[in-house]
This record gives structure tokens, sequence and C-alpha cells, in this order.
């Protein structure tokens, strides 16, 4: 049983949106299909985000998504790591891990700083995260402000 884990592209579509909207509905999100195709085309139209689609045996397993920023004190590019999400089938199989690694591995061939995410606090996959070297900010706060 292996991972393989690409790099994709827009030909990717088909399937990326049922994972994208499985997603959004693990997050108590009505389902949306439609709009999930559309807004991943828009991604890949403007250039706006990497995005690594993990395959189980051939099958289409998981994704996640890196959105560009900077940091100015550092004076270099991060990578926000903003979804991430492993079909229920292929949990425990290591699909999560390859597509970490393979962020870490763009990360770190793109010249960045880092890479960054924020998670629920009940997210099982914490352990995961620490395990492959990510670290708890615990000397910042992180507030958000939320337009109409």
């Amino acid at each position: 049983m292996a991972v393989t884990v690409l790099e994709a592209k827009e030909s990717h579509l088909d399937l990326l949106t049922p994972l994208l909207d499985a997603y959004r509905i693990f997050y108590n999100q009505a389902s949306d299909a439609a709009a999930a195709q559309l807004f991943l085309k828009e991604r890949f139209k403007k250039k706006e985000s990497i995005i690594f689609l993990a395959f189980y045996d051939g099958k289409a397993a998981g994704f996640t998504q890196l959105y560009r920023s900077f940091s100015t004190v550092s004076l270099k590019p991060i990578l926000i790591l903003n979804d991430l999400y492993v079909a229920p089938d292929f949990r425990k199989k290591g699909v999560g891990e390859s597509l970490l690694r393979r962020a870490q591995v763009y990360c770190s061939s793109s010249n960045c700083k880092g890479l960054a995410l924020e998670t629920a606090v009940e997210n099982p996959a914490r352990s995961l995260y620490e395990r492959l070297g990510w670290t708890k900010d615990v000397q910042c706060f992180h507030y958000f402000w939320q337009a109409d």
C-alpha cells in the first residue's frame, strides 16, 4: 500500500472537488460541490495557492493547500498551511504525514522561513504535527476580526 503525493494542477479538479467539499462538511459547512470546484478553479487560475494531492493505491485520498505570505521581521516568505484533509477511508495510513512532509520539502526548497498552521484544539492531528517537528506557539495570541 503506497502513498504518492503530487502537486495538483487544474486538470485534477474532478479529484480535488469532492475532497474539498468533504473538508468543508467536516468543518460544519453545507455541501456545495459546485462552489468548491469554482473556488479551486480560481486558485489555479490566479496562481494563489499550492495544492498537493495524495493518492493511496491510486485513489485520491487527501490534499493540503498552502498560501504564500511574508514575514517582515525575518524578511522572508512564509507558507500558510491552510487546509489539510484526508478522506475517512484513508486515515491512519500515512496519507496526512505524506502530505505534511511534502509541504515541508516544498517550503525548504522555496527558501521560505517556514510553514504556519492553526487547528482546532480538539483536532487529533495535533500529535502528528508535533511528531513531525511542528511546535505550538506559546508566545503569541492569535486574533481574528470578522467582517459582516
